[in-house]
C-alpha cells in the first residue's frame, strides 16, 4: 500500500512539472492516447463501489445483481459509441471548450452565462456527495486493514489522493488511472478465481449456492426473498442511462488526442469493463460460500477485503487491497478535478474575474480541490453510510440533469438554450425530490434516475419546440 501511494505521489510531482496553465490542469492539453484514454475512462467510472459496493450487492442479493451488470455494460458501450467522438469533436470546435458548462454556453450562444452557472452549480452539488462516497470507501478500507478508528482511517485514506490531484491535476490523475485500472483488473480476477477455486470449481459453486439459498440464483428474486418485479429490474438496468451525464467520464473523452484514438480506446474499454464487472459479481457470490463468519449491514461491502485478507498470501493480498485504493482514488480525484474546474472556470472566471490569467485560474482550481474535499469529508463523517447508496444518488443526479441535455445537444439541431436550462433543472430537481418522497413512503421505490431522465428529456423537447431554432 505504501509503495502504491509513493508511485501516485511521484506521478503527481512529474505532472506538476508539465502543468503550466489552467488548460493543462483540467484537461491535460487534450493529449491522451488510446490506452490512457480507455483505462482512465473506466478507472474513473468504476470507483470504490466496483470492489466494495457491487460485490456487497451480489453477496446480499445474489444473481439479481446481473441486471445492474447488464445496464452498466450497455450504458458504457452506448456512451463510447454515440457520445465520445461527437463530444470530443464538438468541444474542440466550439472555442476549445474545456468543461461541460463551457461547452453548453458556446453550443447555445448563451451570453447571459445562466446556462454555465446553473450547470456548474449542479456539478458542485452532486460531486460533493459523489466524492464523499470515495472518502467513505477509503475510510472503511483503512479501518479494516489497520484497525484504525473510522475518522482517522478516512483521513489517511484520502490524504494521498488530495496531494497528487492538487499537484498534478488532470495529467497526474490520468497517468495514475493506467496504474489503477490495471490494479483493479488483476485484483478482481485474482480474488474471483480464488473464490471459485475454494468453492470447488464452477459447477460446485452453482450447486452449493442453490443448496444454500435457491433464491440466490434466481435473477427475478430480490434479497428480501420477494419478486423483483418490473420496478426492481428497471431500477437496476437504468444505471446505464446515467453514462451520458457523468462529467468526470465525459472529460476523458474531451481529453483524447484525436477521434481515431477513441475508436481504439473503445475496444480496450469494453473488454476491461465486461471482465471486471463479472469478476466483482463472482466475488460476492462465492463470498457467501467461503466465509465462515456471515457479513451483515455495511460489512457486506467488505467481502472483497475479507476474502483477500483471509485466503491470500499477504503479498498478493496487499496487491489486491491496493486495487481497492486504486478504484477509490481514480474516481475521487477525477471528481475533485471536475468540481474544481467548475468552480474556477465557470464560477470564478465566468462570473467574477472574466480576464483572470491562466496562472491565477490554475491556483484557484488547486485551492478549490481542497475546499470541495473538505465539504465531502464532512458528509463522509457518518460511519454508517453505504458506498453504493451515495454513488447511486449522485449518479442519478448527473445522469438526469446532464444526460439528456448532452445527447440532445449533440444530435438535435432544434434544441434551444431554454430547452437545455429546462432539462438540467427538471432532471436535477426530480432526482432530489423523488429521493425525498421515496424515503417518506409517498411514492413507489423506482430508481430516481428513471423519472429524472424521462422528465428532463420531455422538458427539453417541449421547451425547445416552443422556442426559436438553436443557433449552431
Amino acid at each position: 500500500m505504501a509503495l502504491y501511494m509513493v508511485i501516485c505521489l511521484t506521478l503527481g510531482v512529474l505532472a506538476w512539472q508539465r502543468t503550466r496553465n489552467f488548460s493543462d490542469f483540467i484537461l491535460g492539453g487534450r493529449s491522451l492516447g488510446s490506452w490512457v484514454t480507455a483505462l482512465s475512462v473506466q478507472a474513473t467510472d468504476m470507483s470504490g463501489w466496483l470492489l466494495m459496493g457491487l460485490p456487497g450487492l451480489a453477496y446480499v442479493s445474489g444473481s439479481d445483481s446481473i441486471w445492474l451488470l447488464i445496464g452498466l455494460v450497455a450504458g458504457t458501450w452506448l456512451n463510447w459509441r454515440w457520445v465520445a467522438i461527437p463530444l470530443r469533436d464538438r468541444t474542440e470546435r466550439l472555442n476549445n471548450s474545456l468543461t461541460l458548462p463551457d461547452y453548453l454556453e458556446h453550443r447555445f450562444v448563451d451570453r447571459s452565462h445562466l446556462l454555465r452557472s446553473l450547470s456548474a452549480l449542479f456539478i458542485l452539488i452532486f460531486f460533493i456527495f459523489y466524492t464523499s462516497s470515495g472518502f467513505v470507501a477509503a475510510g472503511r478500507l483503512f479501518e479494516s486493514l489497520f484497525e484504525l478508528p473510522y475518522l482517522q482511517a478516512m483521513l489517511w485514506g484520502t490524504l494521498v489522493m488530495l496531494i497528487y490531484t492538487f499537484l498534478g491535476g488532470f495529467l497526474a490523475v490520468s497517468w495514475s488511472d493506467v496504474l489503477q485500472g490495471s490494479l483493479m483488473f488483476f485484483a478482481l480476477i485474482i480474488v474471483a478465481f480464488m473464490g471459485v477455486s475454494l468453492a470447488g470449481g464452477i459447477e460446485n459453486t452453482w450447486y452449493r449456492l442453490e443448496a444454500l439459498d435457491a433464491t440466490l440464483l434466481n435473477p427475478f428474486i430480490s434479497d428480501e426473498g420477494q419478486a423483483l418485479g418490473w420496478i426492481g429490474i428497471t431500477s437496476l438496468l437504468a444505471w446505464g442511462l446515467g453514462y451520458p451525464g457523468q462529467p468526470h467520464i465525459l472529460a476523458r473523452f474531451m481529453a483524447a488526442k484525436s477521434t481515431a484514438h477513441i475508436i481504439v480506446a473503445r475496444r480496450i474499454a469494453m473488454a476491461w469493463v465486461v471482465i471486471v464487472l463479472t469478476a466483482a459479481v463472482v466475488v460476492g457470490l462465492t463470498g457467501r460460500l467461503v466465509l465462515q463468519q456471515p457479513l451483515v449491514g455495511t460489512e457486506t461491502e467488505t467481502v472483497f477485503i475479507v476474502m483477500s485478507k483471509v485466503f491470500l498470501h499477504p503479498a498478493i493480498a496487499g496487491l489486491c487491497l491496493a486495487g481497492i485504493m486504486a478504484a477509490i482514488m481514480s474516481t475521487a480525484s477525477a471528481q475533485l478535478l471536475v468540481a474544481s474546474s467548475a468552480f474556477a472556470g465557470d464560477f470564478y472566471r465566468g462570473l467574477v474575474r472574466p480576464h483572470a490569467t491562466q496562472v491565477e485560474l490554475l491556483w484557484v482550481g488547486r485551492l478549490a480541490v481542497l475546499g470541495i474535499a473538505g465539504l465531502a469529508f464532512l458528509i463522509a463523517l457518518d460511519p454508517h453510510s453505504k458506498v453504493l447508496d451515495l454513488v447511486a444518488w449522485a449518479w442519478a443526479g448527473f445522469g438526469a440533469a446532464f444526460g439528456p441535455t448532452i445527447m440532445f445537444s449533440l444530435y438535435w439541431l432544434r434544441m434551444t438554450r431554454n430547452g437545455a436550462l429546462a432539462g438540467i433543472i427538471v432532471g436535477g430537481m426530480t432526482v432530489i425530490l423523488w429521493k425525498q418522497m421515496v424515503s417518506l413512503g409517498g411514492i413507489f421505490n423506482l430508481y430516481e434516475l428513471v423519472p429524472g431522465f424521462f422528465l428532463s428529456s420531455l422538458s427539453i423537447i417541449l421547451v425547445s419546440l416552443k422556442g426559436s431554432k438553436s443557433i449552431n
